[in-house]
């Protein structure tokens, strides 16, 4: 090998290597200034709006604590409760159930392996009542185990719509999981700060 060839070869790793570090320091900087404004409230009784029937507000907020509660215990019956009969849930890796059997099941085998003594942390951004009969509740959330993640640590966006039920109680029709890819979101921001949204801002 020449020394022609080895200076190249030498340029060329130098060259990998700084771009490598700057990137790597660009991550580390994205992701430590990636935190999130509006965390939401531990209390789903504080989303409420003022001007909904506080009963019903009550009865949405309960079905996410027995929802939460089903998790903790790793009930699979009583969380699938929760949802209507042709519920759907989208998880954060792209999983689709169909229906409360399907939804049930699924988390009867993700209770005994994947998330087996696991808790459900949560914290409470909206609540909307589309009518007397459907509402939309937004938050952060996550498992976990061992001690409870702050709000901030939260690493989950969720959506629920709920209906009142031919019953009268309100359960889950319809329940979407995203995983906040932070280090993504900060750059965007950055990059065209008008994408944030206004409590981001």
């Amino acid at each position: 090998m020449n020394t022609r060839t080895i200076k190249r070869a030498a340029l060329v790793t130098t060259a990998a290597l700084a771009l490598g570090a700057g990137a790597g320091a660009g991550y580390l900087y994205l992701d430590a200034t990636s935190d999130v404004q509006r965390v939401g409230t531990r209390s789903c009784a504080e989303v409420i709006p003022a001007n909904a029937d506080r009963t019903d507000g009550e009865a949405v907020c309960a079905t996410l604590d027995a929802l939460t509660a089903a998790w903790g215990h790793g009930d699979a019956e009583a969380y699938g409760r929760q949802f209507t009969e042709d519920a759907t849930y989208t998880t954060y890796v792209g999983s689709h159930y169909e229906g409360r059997s399907d939804i049930t099941e699924g988390h009867r085998a993700l209770f005994a392996d994947f998330v087996k003594d696991t808790k459900l942390a949560a914290t409470y951004l909206d609540l909307r009542f589309l009518g007397k009969d459907a509402a939309v509740l937004t938050g952060r959330g996550d498992d976990y185990s061992g001690s409870r993640p702050s709000p901030a640590e939260l690493t989950k966006v969720q959506t629920y719509t709920l209906v009142r039920d031919t019953d009268g109680a309100w359960r889950i029709a319809a329940f979407h999981n995203t995983q906040r890819r932070n280090v993504m979101e900060r750059f965007s921001f950055l990059y065209s700060p008008a994408t944030a949204p206004k409590a981001e801002k």
